[in-house]
């Protein structure tokens, strides 16, 4: 075996804060990634669903219409970067504000429920955010 062959079995270990980190950053990524991708045939379906849902909200039927046109790509987007580890802190900050996003129309419409979920995605991508420098295991990495 080579010395660079041993480097990198070396360089592959990772602390458990690091593994702990990549696991919790690519199960973030499957659940939005799931999300959008259950959208993506039933888009029209999925579009009718939420303006009838926000019909008694503030917002206004074409931003409701259009968000729910872009949501699941969006949501698609940011799970696929989160699994494979690009752009990671970005993302992560991308993920935490499309949070925000969906908080408040969870509170609009007083789905207290959903607002309760969507504080734990809230608080999961702080830990993405705060604890960075645990992100290993990426594919970053092999761009640089």
């Amino acid at each position: 075996m080579h010395s660079h062959q041993i480097n990198n079995i070396i360089n592959m270990k990772a602390t458990p804060q690091q593994t702990a980190y990549t696991l919790l950053r690519i199960t973030m990524g499957v659940n939005l990634l799931a999300h959008g991708l259950v959208r993506f045939p039933k888009l029209n379906g999925f579009r009718d669903w939420m303006v009838d849902f926000f019909k008694d909200t503030p917002f206004p039927t074409a931003l409701v219409s259009g968000w729910a046109t872009v949501l699941p790509f969006v949501e698609f987007g940011i799970g696929l970067l989160l699994i494979i580890g690009v752009f990671t802190y970005r993302t992560s900050i991308a993920g935490a504000l499309l949070i925000i996003i969906l908080l408040f129309g969870s509170c609009m419409t007083e789905q207290w429920e959903w607002a309760g979920m969507q504080m734990i995605y809230a608080l999961i991508f702080v830990i993405l955010i705060s604890q960075i420098e645990y992100n290993k295991w990426t594919i970053q990495k092999y761009f640089k």
